[in-house]
């Protein structure tokens, strides 16, 4: 996996945000199992439980387009104007993590935060949903 690839698309995808009430920018990049990147940034609505993050933007366009089957995301994320490499790490919100987690194996999909594509932290889905409800407890 070309992490450096993965963050640059984030960081790309975060520059078509529409954030006219938080002014928090959030890029992602969906990499799937065959090698295909589906992007995604966060969109805002005024009534705001419309409002749609970046990484579920990513995950419904691949599942869209018929793909299901995926390995890493790379999330960025800063308020309106902060270069890269200045601001914070971004993680996935809770609601992001879930649907995750309806897609792919907790153990060995990867979640990366980055700053930059040199100042990055990667994590497994296991490591930041703990306890996940998934289909198997639905059986």
């Amino acid at each position: 996996m070309d992490r450096k690839l993965l963050i640059e698309k984030a960081f790309e995808a975060q520059e078509n945000c529409y954030t006219p009430y938080s002014n928090f920018n959030v890029g992602a990049a969906l990499l799937c199992e065959n090698g295909d990147i589906y992007t995604g940034c966060n969109i805002e609505n005024a009534a705001f439980t419309p409002t749609n993050c970046a990484e579920r933007t990513a995950f419904f366009k691949a599942v869209s387009e018929g793909q299901k089957n995926f390995t890493a995301i790379a999330v960025v994320g800063n308020k309106a104007g902060v270069k890269q490499g200045e601001g914070d790490y971004c993680a996935p919100c809770a609601v992001c993590r879930q649907v995750m987690a309806e897609f792919c194996d907790l153990k060995t999909f990867k979640v990366i935060i980055a700053k930059s594509t040199e100042d990055y932290l990667e994590y497994t889905l296991e490591e930041l949903l703990p306890l996940a409800f998934t289909g198997k407890d639905m059986e």
